[in-house]
Order: C-alpha cells, then sequence, then structure tokens
C-alpha cells in the first residue's frame, strides 16, 4: 500500500511477485513446496530433540549438528510459511514491519550457518587427525563459544543491514521481484542512495566467506591427508562416510549464496534463476541437511552389524 504524505508516497506495505506468474503451476509448486517445508520442519525438530535428549549424543558432533538443524529451521521458517500463503493467494503482500522482520530473521540464521558449518569442519578435523586429544581441544566451553560468538556477530550483521536498509526511502515503489524479503531485491526499490549499503552488504560477504570457508577448505586439505595416510581401508571409509555428507552440504550451500550475493547487484542473472537458486538454499538444503545425517548413520549402523 501506498500513502501520500506531504506529497512524499510512503511505503507501507510490499507486493511479493513470488516465483511464477503462471496460474497454471500454483497448486502443484504449493504441494510440492509444503511437502518440503513439512518434511524440513520435522526432520529439524526431530534433530534437536533428538540430539538433546539422549544421553549417547552428548557430543561436540552432536552439538554442532543441533545448531546447525537450528539454523536450518529458523531461515526455512522465516521464509517458507509466507511463501505458501503468497501461492495461493491472489495479492502477495507483506506488511513493512513485517518484511523488515523477515528480511532480519533471514540473516542472522543464514550467516550463522556459515560459522556452524566452518565449527563442524574443524571439530571433524581434530576428530580425525589428533584423536586423542580430542575431548580436550572440543571441550563444552569450546564448543560453545564456536556457536554463541557467531550468534552475535550475526545479529549484529542483521541488524545493521536491515536498519540501513528500511531507514532509506522506497519512492513509491512495493513491486518485490522475489518471494521474501532479501537485501538484494529490496536494494532495486530504494530510491535514496543506495550505494553505501550496497558496499556494507558486498564487503560482509566477502568478510563472511573468507572468515568461514577457508577453515573449511584447510580442515579438510587437512583430512584428506590424514585418510589417505591410512593403512586400513575400514579406518578411510569410516573417515569418507564421516565427512561425506557434511562437504556436500557445504558445496551446495556455499556454492548458491556466492552465486547470490558475492557479486554486484548489476551484473545478477535473471530474476528466475536467482529465485530458483534462493528456493534451493532456504527450502531445499534445510531439508536434505537431516536426510543426509540419517543415510550416514544408518550406513554406519549397517557396516557396524
Amino acid at each position: 500500500m501506498l500513502v501520500k504524505e506531504h506529497n512524499i508516497t510512503v511505503v507501507t506495505e510490499f507486493i511479493l511477485l513470488g516465483i511464477t506468474d503462471h496460474p497454471e503451476l500454483q497448486a502443484p509448486l504449493f504441494v510440492l513446496f509444503l511437502v518440503i517445508y513439512l518434511t524440513s520442519l520435522v526432520a529439524n525438530l526431530g534433530m534437536i530433540v533428538l540430539t538433546q535428549l539422549h544421553p549417547q549424543l552428548q557430543t561436540p558432533m552432536y552439538f554442532f549438528l543441533r545448531h546447525l538443524a537450528l539454523t536450518d529451521l529458523g531461515y526455512s521458517t522465516a521464509v517458507g510459511p509466507k511463501m505458501l500463503v503468497n501461492v495461493v493467494e491472489d495479492e502477495n503482500t507483506i506488511s513493512y514491519s513485517f518484511c523488515a522482520t523477515q528480511l532480519a530473521f533471514f540473516i542472522v540464521f543464514i550467516i550463522s550457518e556459515l560459522f556452524i558449518l566452518s565449527a563442524m569442519s574443524y571439530d571433524r578435523y581434530v576428530a580425525i587427525c589428533n584423536p586423542l586429544l580430542y575431548t580436550v581441544i572440543m571441550s563444552p566451553r569450546v564448543c560453545w563459544v564456536l556457536v554463541v560468538i557467531p550468534y552475535l556477530y550475526c545479529t549484529c550483521v542483521s541488524l545493521l543491514i536491515t536498519i540501513k536498509i528500511f531507514t532509506l526511502s522506497f519512492c513509491g515503489h512495493n513491486l518485490i521481484s522475489h518471494f521474501y524479503c532479501d537485501s538484494v531485491p529490496l536494494l532495486s526499490l530504494l530510491c535514496s542512495d543506495a550505494h553505501e549499503v550496497e558496499m556494507i552488504i558486498l564487503i560482509l560477504s566477502i568478510f563472511n566467506l573468507i572468515s568461514s570457508l577457508p577453515v573449511i577448505l584447510v580442515s579438510y586439505l587437512l583430512i584428506s591427508i590424514a585418510i589417505l595416510r591410512m593403512k586400513s581401508a575400514e579406518g578411510r571409509r569410516k573417515a569418507f562416510s564421516t565427512c561425506g555428507s557434511h562437504l556436500t552440504v557445504v558445496t551446495v550451500f556455499y556454492g548458491t549464496l556466492i552465486f547470490m550475493y558475492v557479486q554486484p547487484r548489476a551484473s545478477h542473472s535473471s530474476d528466475s534463476t536467482d529465485k530458483v537458486a534462493s528456493v534451493f538454499y532456504t527450502l531445499v538444503i534445510p531439508m536434505l541437511n537431516p536426510i543426509l545425517l540419517a543415510l550416514r548413520q544408518k550406513m554406519q549402523n549397517m557396516h557396524v552389524s
């Protein structure tokens, strides 16, 4: 909705253009996304409860998996329910305050996942390369530090970006070419000089990657060297099975984020391509993470038995 105050048009709500403008696709997309979101919701809630209550799962690896499930649940829930409502509604509106809230929560959880994944990589490095010192290095205190500091940092980043965007003027344009309130499509609606906030987002995105991705790359390089030096084929198989699912999630997650954010706005590809990539990391990846873990555990149990 647009309201004129003193000849200045004030945006009070936005219209989300959604994923597709083809009416015949709305019903199948709704069913597909509903199944994906409910699967993600049940699987991640189950992961959180199971790793919290099961006595044998009170280890650093499952501690990080619990927080990975929490971040997956967080950003998929920030986007999923509203997207499902918009698929079946004729006019996909979202209030100004709801849009800001959605963006803030999405940023907190999506960036937190970067650092949770890097902490998990470090945990696997210590477990494989320094197994005798594992319980000493990965103490409960260290584990909490590795998740609390990223949560605090991500909250500050989220508030900075959200406040920067929503204190600028939107010039009366309220059509968001996306299915949720994300920073990139919102920037295109600003009539104020958005160069500063664009640079802040770009710099923070690069910083987030260079402060988390190298930890993963170095950890897996050292893990690979350690695995190749193992004389036991069973030991190599077990080590690969432990890291394989996590490495798959890391590759897909970082790949889509780099494609979406670490590039100037002018160089972005078509809206449809960006939307497909967004669907993948906002809904599909949160569903895949617990499924990949369950398959890995099942395979390990089969080999043990």
